[in-house]
């Protein structure tokens, strides 16, 4: 994976004031969507593609996790997380990304990634590695930001001349392929996908959809500044999948 933040310091610095950065699982607004649908963690291998924090790596270790392996790009995130991490015999934080991990065929029970996928270049190969590495009826949940969110590029609302919300762009949703947008300070490279690519490449490569989630954030979120805005348009998108048996 290509480097996708290129100034990392204007980049941590924001990132570690936002509200999922301060109070971790809590404070994201698809938290409760995804927490819905998370399997059984007792005694099970996970592996958390684009860790950050570290935040679902120690849920998983709270709840049951035999080891826990956490991947990031940044050093700085790994930093933090080991800060935060209170079962060092469970949870370890690897430098590495989603595009160049190698770990053992059959080697994870739970493969989770929460919005790090949409800067994989390569999705349909990721899958096949991800499939790989995936023990029998191994499960893989991931968020990404939703298609309708990336199709334009900008990620930001179009206001009216009096800097009130007009719309959300939606713009070349079928032309898929890089995109840059300007988040906290940085400039960021990202991927757009659309939704038929997203399911039909884990379908072609063996997986069972069992859950497709557009989240919204719970409604005592929704009093927060901005938050009610996110129900005017997708933000985010939850897929879980099973390894099949064949």
């Amino acid at each position: 994976m290509e480097k996708s933040i290129y100034d990392e310091e204007t980049f941590f610095d924001a990132y570690s004031q936002m509200q999922r950065s301060v109070e971790g699982l809590a404070g994201a607004g698809e938290w409760e969507a995804l927490a819905s649908i998370l399997p059984d963690f007792e005694g099970k291998a996970v592996l958390d593609i684009g860790c950050g924090y570290g935040w679902h790596c120690q849920y998983c270790a709270e709840h049951g996790a035999a080891s826990v392996i956490g991947i990031d790009p940044a050093q700085r995130m790994l930093d933090v997380a080991q800060s935060k991490n209170h079962y060092p015999d469970i949870v370890q934080y690897e430098l590495g990304d989603a595009e160049s991990i190698k770990f053992t065929d059959g080697q994870f029970d739970v493969i989770l990634s929460s919005l790090a996928l949409h800067y994989a270049a390569d999705y349909d190969q990721l899958v096949q590695k991800m499939y790989r590495m995936l023990k029998p009826q191994g499960q893989l949940i991931f968020t990404v930001e939703h298609p309708l969110f990336t199709a334009e590029g900008s990620e930001d609302w179009v206001k009216n001349d009096a800097g009130e919300i007009d719309h959300f762009p939606v713009d070349n949703y079928f032309v898929e392929g890089q995109r840059e947008t300007h988040f906290l300070g940085s400039d960021v490279k990202k991927y757009h996908r659309t939704l038929t690519t997203y399911l039909e490449t884990l379908l072609k490569n063996g997986f069972v959809l069992q859950h497709v989630i557009e989240p919204t954030p719970p409604e005592h979120m929704l009093g927060q500044p901005g938050m009610r805005d996110e129900l005017r348009r997708p933000m985010m998108l939850i897929i879980s999948a099973e390894k099949s048996d064949n």
